[in-house]
């Protein structure tokens, strides 16, 4: 062994002395203040810390909705051991499909915030802490429901999680749209935060009936609840971000258009990664969740559908340019919306991600089917935090 290794006062990454533990507020805060430069966004500093304390307590984080997570060297007693690496889970309500039409209640973790400090890099920590997590995590939270899996959206490729069993899923697309002033027709409407609830309820019961009929030829599917925890969730990151910068919150969470039984919606979140009129800034307008509620996709998209998603999609224009915003970003547009897109006269780009936001999954043996892995629908903005 090397004399570098003889007085390297850091434990070997195959240590038996390392184990996942839990951080104290003051452990939190430091990994807060490690993480900012990375994560802080429009933010400064202080700000980003009072953040990061306010979202944990917050739909889908509170009530140990999430976790957070440390590798250690269980020796040396909290508050004076090293925090070799970090990340958070979130607990999520998901739904599987199978072939048969059966349709089940499960859980799935969210893996976000994956953090080593620059001076432990390179030393195998993070990859200690990810094979820890994978073991962890298959019965982490599941004592009223089953886990299935667990996921996380790599911001470096494809690979590196892959090698621990985060495989990347087949499709990370997104459409971009372009800001617009535009003034709004009247088949469109705001979606304001105290709607959301009643919409996410309706969505969810659509997501049932339609895993309940599968169809010959399709297997076990997945989806994570676009539910209200969610987008409370993001609207929350969203709030506290425009308060700071702007003295104000946005009133509109979205748009909708149509009559009952017909209609189309669109839940966003502003994000804003510097703060506008910087030099180099790319802040956003995320579609969340896009929902048509008569969708039949054995049919051709009506004139209405067409109608009703120019509308819903010039609303989020129009509110990205009011809120200075830099493009719009709808993820995982399935075939219909594709179909639709292509006829509605918006201009917009069709991007692959293939570094950043790359969805990736861990799926239990159980909702796999002769080895296949399930489909994962409904990768949405609102699935990633």
């Amino acid at each position: 062994m090397s004399s570098r290794h003889n007085h390297d006062p850091w434990p070997d990454s195959t240590s038996t002395n390392l184990h996942l533990s839990h951080p104290t507020e003051s452990e939190n805060v430091t990994i807060w203040t490690n993480t900012a430069a990375s994560w802080k966004d429009s933010l400064t500093v202080p700000e980003y810390l009072r953040e990061s304390a306010f979202l944990a307590t917050v739909p889908l984080a509170k009530n140990g909705g999430m976790t957070t997570w440390i590798l250690i060297d269980e020796n040396l007693p909290p508050d004076q051991r090293s925090m070799l690496c970090s990340c958070e889970t979130f607990r999520k309500r998901a739904l599987v499909g199978d072939g048969d039409g059966k349709v089940s209640d499960t859980i799935v973790h969210s893996i976000a915030s994956v953090f080593c400090p620059p001076e432990y890099r390179g030393r195998g920590y993070t990859s200690r802490m990810m094979r820890e997590l994978a073991m962890v995590l298959r019965t982490w939270q599941s004592e009223d429901k089953r886990c299935v899996g667990s996921i996380l959206y790599s911001d470096i490729g494809k690979d590196y999680y892959a090698k621990f069993g985060w495989l990347p899923n087949p499709a990370n697309s997104h459409i971009v749209f372009q800001p617009s002033q535009i003034l709004l027709g009247p088949f469109v409407k705001h979606i304001r935060e105290k709607d959301l609830e009643r919409l996410c309820q309706r969505d969810e019961s659509m997501i049932r009936k339609a895993l309940s009929n599968p169809g010959e030829g399709i297997g076990t599917r997945v989806t994570i609840v676009p539910d209200l925890d969610h987008m409370l969730w993001h609207i929350s990151k969203e709030n506290f971000a425009c308060e700071r910068l702007f003295g104000k919150v946005p009133a509109a969470k979205g748009a909708i258009a149509g009559d009952p039984g017909n209609q189309i919606w669109a839940i966003w979140t502003h994000r804003y990664y510097e703060r506008p009129g910087a030099e180099n800034h790319n802040n956003k307008l995320y579609i969340l969740r896009l929902v048509i509620e008569a969708y039949d996709p054995a049919a051709s998209p009506s004139s209405d559908q067409v109608k009703y998603l120019k509308t819903v999609l010039q609303a989020a224009q129009a509110e990205a340019a009011e809120w200075k915003l830099d493009q719009i970003e709808l993820w995982d547009p399935a075939p219909v919306v594709q179909k639709l897109i292509a006829q509605i006269g918006i201009e917009y780009l069709l991007v692959e991600r293939e570094h950043e936001s790359i969805a990736s999954a861990m799926w239990c043996d159980e909702v796999r089917s002769d080895g296949i892995v399930p489909k994962w629908i409904n990768n949405e903005h609102y699935a990633w935090c």
